[in-house]
């Protein structure tokens, strides 16, 4: 293809032009104006003048036309892999692969698709059309085909938002008879109060041609993978029910229903909620047996914890004390003794005896209900002083039963460092304390321990002599946990420099009211985008690997590796979203990776209608590669090309519009005033002026 045109090429600036030129036009049209004789002559040389000043060229312009580019979009999100639409999205690409090389002038990309790590739960063909077409003109581009089963979330509002002018097709995988039956949740809590009820809604949703004797929907309600309930629902109306939180922490709520015979898919016949369950405020009981330093340390501790309801009892004068102080000095109130050991000891969450001693204010049967209390999944702390050394130890009464360790009647009063034991570094109550890490340890020494016989719990810290400081027990359902010292409270006004009491005393409570994240034997599992990280908290030094189930039925065997001490982890690479279950030894755990409310599993039928307006508004058509389930092969349309007047694809047809764009091979320029073409023709010119002027 060759293009002529005419160009300029001044030998002069258009200043020095001016200069030259502008002189001898005027004297020229001044002749002219006058009829001068000669005049016809002289314009005649001016204009030859001009025209070599000027040199005028032809440019030849050898041009080649640019290919079409048609992008071509695959879908690979989640929803094309239910049933035979992977295998039909292949067989029609290689089709229209054929079909748009047999054409020499079309140029094909092909655009993958599949949701990223960042972006799983949605089918964003049009951002990857867009990426994929960047670099190309908007006037190269011929067209667009998507395969897809056209269940699409960033279709724009208009095709004006399209980056080209050209027709849009879409091939849609599935076919027109498919139906299913999906659930989904309405109305769910993200937090909810551990032990209270907290409701749900959900919805059974059938969608497409549905048979008449599809059965009614059962509903079966799990938490933490154990069923708690299972009801009838009716498809698309809303289901209110209550559910039970069991524990604080993370809670997985599963509504599940069974699948229709034939249905596109069961992935999307269960539905997930995850739930973060917290307590209500935690009720502990303080009882002190006498004023001491350590008592408002405990007391500052409880009260600065939003969490925590507090109710603190001092015994300012034991019965056997008699002098003439008032009783109305001495206490607000009667110590309600029966109503908190006896009606109301079920309430609490945590009771502490605080350098408590028998004296008769707590008759021997109330010690009795407390170790009822523990053994029915209780917390006891026992924050021992001398007392717990004494006579008049509650060691000596019915709380015997429940008491990890007994006292030997003597006490050690010298200087030490509280330093934690091989235990104490893998609790979790323990490990990690602030300071725990050199020797001596980074805190402030304690100056009194009580010596007590061989202890049936754990020893987590320890105190003069390598003796028990602290001890950790299990009783029944319930812990009882004891501080075998009343220095603590050094740490509390820095003495020496003090030490992490507030963790120290914080962790063992919490421990005691059986909080998750302090178990010393537990499994955890989080997932994340693309992650599974797996957490082994354990008192011993290794672990067995752990089994991962992923939501196809996959079993992995991972290693854990120790990255503290008493804690094993592994993080494993996942693709898959939903379900995974997580088992070591005897303890298991679920956890959901991905997005729980996922567009590609809820609408899962295949549908024209979305990508209809803009293909209609573009020019192109919207084609399923199958009508039913019973067609075997996919059927691709035939390309063809469109005129500059045809606004629309005929039907059945994928309609391209060819680019006009050419790109330039080669340039010639050819002078039409030569510089000895100019010399003789104003030579001739002036010439026949000097005849003409003489005669």
């Amino acid at each position: 293809m060759s293009l002529f045109s005419l160009h300029f090429s001044p030998l002069l600036s258009p200043l020095w032009l001016s200069l030259c030129l502008v002189p001898l036009a005027l004297v020229v049209l001044a002749g002219l104006a006058l009829r001068k004789r000669g005049s016809l002559l002289r314009l005649g040389g001016f204009a030859a003048l001009a025209l070599a000043l000027f040199n005028p060229e032809i440019t030849r312009e050898q041009r080649e036309p640019l290919k079409t580019i048609v992008g071509v979009v695959v879908d690979r999100s989640a929803s094309q892999s239910q049933g035979n639409r992977t295998q039909d999205t292949d067989a029609a690409l290689d089709a229209l692969k054929k079909k748009l090389s047999s054409q020499p002038d079309i140029e094909t990309r092909i655009i993958e698709s599949a949701t990223g790590a960042d972006d799983r739960d949605n089918t964003r063909l049009f951002t990857a059309l867009n990426e994929g077409l960047r670099d190309v003109p908007p006037s190269r581009i011929g067209g667009a085909v998507m395969i897809t089963d056209g269940q699409v979330h960033d279709a724009p509002a208009s095709a004006d938002e399209l980056n080209f002018k050209a027709p849009l097709h879409a091939l849609i995988t599935g076919t027109g008879d498919e139906f299913d039956r999906s659930i989904r949740f309405v109305r769910v809590p993200r937090f909810g109060l551990s032990g209270k009820p907290q409701e749900l809604v959900f919805r059974v949703e059938d969608a497409g041609k549905v048979p008449a004797d599809a059965p009614q929907a059962n509903v079966t309600i799990r938490i933490n993978g154990e069923p708690v309930a299972t009801l009838p629902a009716t498809s698309g109306q809303d289901i209110k029910t209550e559910i039970t939180l069991p524990h604080a922490g993370r809670n997985i709520v599963e509504i599940v229903t069974e699948p229709l015979d034939d249905e596109v898919t069961a992935a999307n016949n269960q539905a997930v909620a995850l739930i973060d369950a917290i307590r209500e405020n935690l009720r502990v009981l303080l009882v002190s047996g006498e004023p001491n330093n350590g008592e408002r340390t405990w007391r500052n501790l409880l009260k600065s914890d939003t969490s925590v309801d507090l109710v603190h009892f001092t015994i300012l004068r034991p019965p056997e004390k008699q002098d003439d102080t008032p009783i109305n000095e001495l206490s607000l109130i009667v110590f309600p003794t029966r109503e908190l050991f006896v009606d109301k000891v079920e309430d609490f969450d945590l009771i502490i005896f605080d350098r408590y001693q028998h004296r008769n204010v707590l008759p021997l049967l109330y010690y009795d209900y407390i170790a009822q209390y523990v053994q029915n999944g209780g917390a006891l702390l026992i924050a021992a002083g001398p007392e717990y050394a004494g006579s008049m130890s509650i060691a000596r009464t019915p709380l015997l039963g429940v008491l990890p360790a007994l006292p030997t009647g003597s006490m050690t009063e010298k200087g030490f460092y509280p330093r934690l034991t091989d235990a104490g570094k893998r609790h979790p109550v323990t490990r990690g304390l602030e300071g725990s890490a050199q020797e001596p340890p980074q805190w402030g020494r304690w100056f009194r321990s009580i010596d007590i016989a061989t202890p049936q719990g754990e020893t987590v810290m320890q105190g003069p002599d390598n003796k028990p400081l602290m001890v950790l027990g299990h009783q029944g359902k319930g812990r009882v946990g004891m501080l075998l010292s009343d220095q603590g409270w050094l740490w509390a006004r820095d003495f020496e420099g003090g030490g992490p009491y507030a963790s120290l005393y914080r962790r063992m409570a919490h421990w005691l009211m059986q909080e998750p994240e302090l178990e010393e034997e537990a499994l955890t599992a989080k997932g994340t985008a693309d992650r599974l990280q797996i957490t082994r908290q354990t008192m011993s030094d290794k672990v067995n690997p752990a089994k991962v189930t992923t939501p196809s039925g996959k079993v992995i065997e991972v290693p854990l590796a120790q990255s503290l001490a008493g804690q094993f982890t592994a993080e494993l690479p996942v693709s898959e979203q939903g379900l995974y279950k997580v088992e070591n030894g005897d303890y298991s755990v679920l956890t959901h990776v991905g997005n729980v409310e996922t567009p590609e599993l809820r609408d899962s039928i295949s549908t024209t209608q979305k990508l209809l307006p803009m293909a209609q508004a573009s020019g192109g058509n919207v084609l399923r590669l199958k009508e039913t389930k019973a067609e075997n092969n996919v059927t691709v349309p035939d390309i063809a090309l469109l005129s500059a007047s045809q606004k629309q694809s005929p039907a059945n047809v994928l309609g391209l519009r060819p680019t006009q764009d050419t790109s330039l091979v080669a340039v010639h320029r050819i002078p039409l005033f030569t510089s000895l073409l100019a010399l003789a023709a104003l030579l001739l010119i002036l010439g026949g002026t000097w005849y003409r002027e003489g005669r």
